[in-house]
């Protein structure tokens, strides 16, 4: 079986090149081809030798994921679904903006732990995507719309893990993806226009800060822990005082000096005066400790199995107006593409549940599993 390409960053493109006698310079060139120019036939690689284009040929390919279905939004938006093989399909979806296009990539199909507000979390888990998975979707989607929209020059310049998936509980394959993203050899994107999204999960985040710091997105949804780990059962593990000293760590290393902190609005759950003073007193403890934040406030997108319903809009803006008169920024998240299930929530593909309760216990005392996340794609505020 030939190596997929697309599993690789620069440095292990390289490391494959070395294995065929091949220099350094080389991997850079089949890089930009890869990425920059969305090439999957080594033949259409003129600037490389014909004997190297044979030699390739023989010891890897270049393999995107199959297009199950398009949908198109009255809004512009567009959602995939892409065929990941043994039964699951996962979605990504594309968001236009005036002056950027943001892409919502999945990081694993399904997700560990089902939260009371996530579709994607009530389908179960089947498992984490390979780095060529996940840069997959980025490299289609780049591409087509290049064709698409008759265009020459990029047109995703924000990337946001926010799709199906924790990203953090699927690190080994998020680190070498996100290297790409950012490689100039690659997209070229800018570490404060690539955000990856977790429901914090602590040892991770400080490992990202480490790594690879992008942009942070922490899905908090509640003031306090009785109410977070009722929402977020990962919270139980890495309760909210945990995850804001690792926020504020992070922020030493982060290409932006805030981190977003997501708050989907739940009706007569998390959305009362009294939660949003909580949250206000809650930040400015922290912010002793150097955390600066964003508030996100998100409309539920509604699901039968969740069994909640949305704040009103009065009630959502009477809420961001407790945040704002005590100096936190506080933005209310705009719907893009509900009418193709592709908003904030919606996020769900179609996937074989492979973790079974015990399964599931198991695997998060290992620190494999147990991501909770809010599945939010339009991230144009973020």
């Amino acid at each position: 079986m030939t190596t997929n390409l697309l599993d690789y960053d620069l440095e292990g493109l390289t490391a494959f090149c070395e294995q065929l006698g091949q220099k350094r310079f080389r991997a850079t060139q089949l890089f930009r081809w890869i990425h920059q120019k969305g090439a999957s036939d080594f033949e259409q690689m003129t600037d490389l030798a014909k004997s190297l284009r044979e030699k390739l040929a023989g010891a890897a390919h270049i393999q995107g994921l199959n297009v199950v279905s398009r949908h198109d939004s009255s809004d512009g938006t567009i959602k995939w679904l892409f065929d990941v093989g043994a039964g699951d399909v996962i979605e990504t979806v594309f968001i236009p903006e005036t002056g950027r296009g943001t892409l919502c990539i999945s990081s694993q199909a399904g997700c560990a732990v089902g939260c009371r507000f996530c579709s994607t979390g009530h389908q179960g888990f089947s498992r984490n995507l390979t780095t060529g998975e996940i840069i997959s979707q980025l490299w289609f989607a780049e591409h087509f719309l290049r064709k698409h929209l008759g265009r020459d020059e990029r047109i995703i310049s924000n990337v946001v893990m926010m799709g199906m998936g924790e990203p953090l509980q699927n690190y080994s394959q998020l680190l070498p993806a996100l290297k790409v993203m950012l490689d100039d050899h690659g997209y070229g994107l800018s570490r404060r226009r690539v955000t990856v999204s977790t429901s914090g999960v602590v040892p991770m985040i400080d490992r990202l800060a480490r790594d690879c710091p992008v942009a942070l997105a922490v899905s908090l949804h509640a003031p306090n822990d009785a109410l977070r780990s009722n929402l977020v059962p990962l919270n139980k593990k890495y309760p909210i005082a945990e995850l804001l000293d690792a926020c504020a760590r992070y922020q030493s290393a982060a290409p932006r000096d805030f981190i977003t902190f997501e708050y989907c609005m739940l009706e007569g759950v998390n959305d009362q005066p009294e939660h949003a003073r909580q949250l206000v007193a809650l930040m400015k403890t922290h912010a002793a400790n150097g955390l600066s934040c964003k508030f996100n406030l998100i409309p539920f997108n509604p699901f039968p199995a969740s069994g909640l319903l949305r704040s009103e809009m009065p009630q959502v803006l009477a809420f961001a107006k407790i945040l704002l008169d005590a100096g936190i920024i506080t933005t209310v998240r705009k719907t893009r593409g509900d009418d193709i299930d592709a908003a904030c929530g919606q996020l769900a593909g179609d996937v074989q549940d492979r973790t079974g309760v015990d399964q599931r216990m198991a695997a998060q005392r290992q620190g494999m599993l147990g991501g909770i996340k809010v599945v939010v794609v339009n991230r144009d505020t973020v």
